[in-house]
């Protein structure tokens, strides 16, 4: 049974309170692709930012170094097709920056 606490003391939920708890945590649940995903942005959005430099004009790379940095950054903005579920979100790893 399901309980809370009310001045130290541990009291048992009431029907409503388990079941609003219940609906909560289906909520929760239901939001967990949107926060994994959101998460995955948010540090690719980062990597991005921090490898910015490498597309500048005046920045000084042989093709082949310029050719891996827009190879990398390709792969960052592309890291999020095809993700359908929370473990393959999860499970997805930041390509290394040449």
């Amino acid at each position: 049974m399901a309980h809370k606490l009310v001045n130290g003391i541990q009291i048992p939920l009431t029907a409503e309170e388990i079941s609003a708890r219940q609906a909560d945590e289906v909520t929760w649940n239901a939001g967990a692709f949107d926060r994994a995903i959101a998460d995955l942005r948010s540090n690719r959005n980062r990597a991005l930012k921090d490898s910015d430099w490498s597309v500048l004009t005046d920045v000084t790379l042989t093709p082949a170094e310029k050719a891996a940095w827009m190879n990398y950054r390709t792969l960052l903005r592309n890291i999020t097709d095809g993700l359908d579920t929370v473990d393959e979100v999860q499970s997805t790893t930041l390509p290394v920056a040449p």
